[in-house]
């Protein structure tokens, strides 16, 4: 069983993957440490994440560096959505997602684009979502839990300008694929959001 998980950054997405590779035994990939790795490599090495020849010198990142805490940062983030919209990038990291979707026995992903290029054959589409004032307040207190200080004005910001790109990019734009099933985590806590897609997965299945 391959589920697809999408949605835009702080959506909850990352949490309900785990939480149903966890319900259903089948390992999970969060696609987005990929471009984040991209995106680190590219200022580790003085490369220009802007530039779509530069950043697909950054894709030869070894295994290893997405165990690395540093791509959770925000900064990592920002970076992460500056690459992801060269289609070199996006073309040098996709047989890396979908042999991990097609490993027997299924798998779980969550990004921008599972449901519509990664993996459209996925048996359950999800598509979470959330207000910019609930992303921007779920990553605020994520950061202040981590001992980091941010102003919740910029943070907002940044998560609006994120999902600009993400929609606005030529290459696989973060949308909903036509079969998904929205949901809209924005007054869910992390165990009510994961329920609901639990709820969501069983229905796919039973029908």
């Amino acid at each position: 069983m391959i589920i697809a998980v999408d949605g835009p950054t702080a959506s909850g997405k990352g949490t309900i993957a785990r939480g149903l590779a966890a319900r259903y035994g089948v390992p999970h990939l969060d696609t987005g440490l990929l471009y984040r790795a991209v995106g680190f490599a590219c200022a580790a090495r003085g490369i220009d994440p802007d530039d779509p020849a530069q950043a697909v010198q950054a894709c030869d990142f070894a295994d290893s560096l997405l165990a690395d805490p540093e791509l959770r940062s925000e900064a990592s983030g920002g970076l992460a959505s500056r690459v992801s919209i060269h289609p070199g990038v996006r073309r040098a990291l996709f047989d890396r997602q979908r042999a991990f979707a097609g490993q027997p026995g299924g798998a779980v992903l969550d990004g921008r684009d599972i449901g519509t290029v990664i993996a459209p054959e996925a048996d359950v589409k999800l598509f979470v979502i959330a207000s910019v004032d609930a992303r921007a307040a779920r990553r605020h207190r994520e950061m202040l839990g981590q001992g980091r200080q941010a102003a919740l004005a910029d943070i907002a910001a940044d998560i609006a300008a994120r999902d600009a790109r993400d929609t606005g990019r030529k290459d696989a734009p973060l949308v909903a694929a036509a079969d998904a099933v929205v949901l809209d985590t924005s007054a869910l806590g992390p165990d009510e959001a994961i329920a609901a897609a639990v709820a969501i997965v069983e229905a796919k299945r039973a029908g």
